[in-house]
């Protein structure tokens, strides 16, 4: 008698215990990070004290996307999701090729920067001198183990340090409250004596502002990059996402209101740590102060670094599974549930770049290429919106909505390439043409990967 085939056992798949609040938490960590330590003091130069201004309209401008990304978080819950959207509106896997490598690299070298930041802080704070770059290599691969160990203590561990960079937000917001009101909040350098203050505070000036503040809300695309472990996407990934930006513009509105109430703009302008001198005026008190912010500052960099690396991992792995990248890079290990060779070459990749030098520029380079991909993905959105049969989300927006991201997008990322070559500072160009080069760099090796396969990228059904 024949005995009946058995049924192969199915490979395992990334675990799904993301919640909501984790996704929130996921977001802001993203975006809370260290950045807006410095960040305050280059607003204040252009703005003075109506930073608050540069701000808001750059959370409008970055909520149009981000309305965009949880739409198609909630649509399709899938690891790698920009590629993913991207090939399936558009139909060229070249493009969804570059879209993914464009997205990890900015991942890596925010990680590689971040964590030379980390051994920098450690060897401020220890007497001995630290060897910077070895420091740094095995700060990733701790974090590297984390990541693989899972993604509910990666989670944990995220909290945790999101809690920790806000609580230093929130220290400063309640010890210059009492400063609030004692400035006038409109006033500028470009201020006339006959128009007197706010006379300068025009629509141009506050979008230069918004160019510049806009970036401290990047990294909410991120959590396009978990959805696939998370539970119940559908509405879990708009609430966390959509609640994160709101949380970090009420908190950075807060901040630059407390910041220029309690120190003039011109010495915020001219210093090198501008909310560390707000914390000293307005908690004169505190002894000790230094090191509580150069700790926060390194759990704030730390968090960005696991949250990039995460996000790297799924997105390699994603890239995989829709066949755009080796086969073993989509592997899951079966207790763990996560990608562990996307872990592994990620942190080699992060040490070629660590020990390679400054990775300034190409940082620089890769939000660049970050604002392309945001073009793409709403754009991505606003065909699929339009193309019958293709399934709703939890969370539908009308397409004047990514329509409005991909031309704000588009505006920032002509506004930053016409500044670079029109200031006449060789140095402003070198993002621009590193921007062009990762494109080309990603397109020559697409054809390389790539070359004799017929099999088009497999579109699995979203995960429900």
């Amino acid at each position: 008698m024949p005995v009946p085939a058995s049924n192969p056992p199915e490979p395992p798949r990334l675990a799904q215990t993301i919640n909501g609040w984790q996704v929130l938490f996921y977001g802001l960590g993203s975006m809370l990070g260290a950045g807006i330590y410095g960040l305050i003091g280059r607003a204040a130069e252009q703005l003075g004290n109506a930073v608050w201004a540069a701000f808001l309209l750059a959370m409008v401008a970055a909520l149009l996307t981000g309305l965009s990304y949880a739409s198609v978080g909630s649509r399709f819950p899938k690891a790698g999701g920009a590629a993913y959207v991207s090939h399936r509106a558009f139909g060229w896997p070249l493009l969804s090729y570059v879209v993914g490598l464009s997205v990890t690299m900015s991942g890596l070298t925010s990680m590689a920067t971040g964590a030379q930041l980390i051994a920098e802080n450690l060897d401020k704070a220890i007497p001995a001198a630290l060897p910077i770059k070895l420091v740094a290599i095995g700060l990733v691969a701790l974090i590297g183990l984390l990541v693989f160990w899972g993604i509910e203590e990666s989670m944990r561990a995220n909290i945790v340090c999101t809690v920790i960079e806000v609580s230093g937000l929130l220290f400063i917001i309640f010890v210059g409250l009492r400063f609030w009101g004692g400035v006038n909040y409109l006033e500028t350098a470009h201020d006339t004596a006959s128009g007197g203050a706010g006379s300068g505070l025009g629509m141009g000036l506050v979008l230069q502002g918004a160019v510049l503040t806009f970036f401290s809300f990047i990294g909410f695309e991120d959590i396009l990059n978990v959805s696939e472990e998370v539970k119940n996407p559908r509405k879990a990934i708009p609430f966390g996402l959509v609640g994160a930006m709101v949380v970090a513009t009420l908190v950075y509105l807060a901040v630059a209101v407390t910041a220029v109430s309690v120190v003039p703009w011109q010495e915020l302008a001219a210093s090198k740590t501008p909310l560390m001198d707000v914390a000293k005026k307005a908690a004169p008190w505190f002894n000790g102060i230094d090191g509580v912010y150069l700790t926060i500052t390194i759990f704030a960099v730390g968090n960005t670094a696991l949250l990039n690396y995460i996000m790297g991992s799924r997105l390699l792995y994603g890239m995989s599974r829709q066949s755009l990248l080796p086969a073993f890079l989509g592997t899951i290990h079966p207790a763990r549930r996560t990608p562990h060779f996307a872990i592994l070459v990620l942190c080699g990749i992060v040490t070629v770049l660590i020990l390679s030098g400054s990775v300034k520029q190409l940082a620089e380079a890769t939000v660049m290429l970050l604002l392309t991909v945001f073009v793409i993905v709403n754009t991505a959105l606003v065909i699929l919106q339009r193309r019958p049969n293709e399934p709703h989300g939890g969370f539908e927006i009308p397409s004047v909505i990514p329509i409005a991201g991909a031309l704000v997008c588009l505006l920032l990322l002509v506004a930053r390439i016409q500044s670079g070559f029109a200031s006449g500072k060789p140095e402003l160009r070198i993002a621009p043409l590193i921007a062009l080069g990762i494109i080309g760099g990603c397109v020559a090796l697409f054809f390389a990967t790539q070359r004799g396969k017929t099999t088009p990228p497999v579109l699995d059904e979203p995960i429900s």
